[in-house]
């Protein structure tokens, strides 16, 4: 997944109380996997940001991206 991906999944997961259920999960593990998504995103966006350009492509490529986050 990208970046925004991640941010978009978890909205998605937060929103609406019944997304996790086609699922098989429940409402704490659907909590617990938006927290996992928004946290990919920050990391992976806060990474992308940096100064080393050495540092960003390494992050872009554990991203899958090959411009912007």
């Amino acid at each position: 997944m990208t970046v925004p991906e991640h941010y978009r999944e978890a909205q998605l997961l937060l929103a609406d109380p019944n997304y996790g259920e086609p699922k098989g999960i429940g409402r704490s593990e659907t909590i617990a996997a938006a927290q996992v998504h928004a946290m990919l995103a920050l990391a992976a966006a806060t990474a992308l940001s940096g100064d080393s350009p050495q540092d960003v492509q390494a992050w872009r490529d554990a991203v899958g991206t090959t411009g912007g986050a």
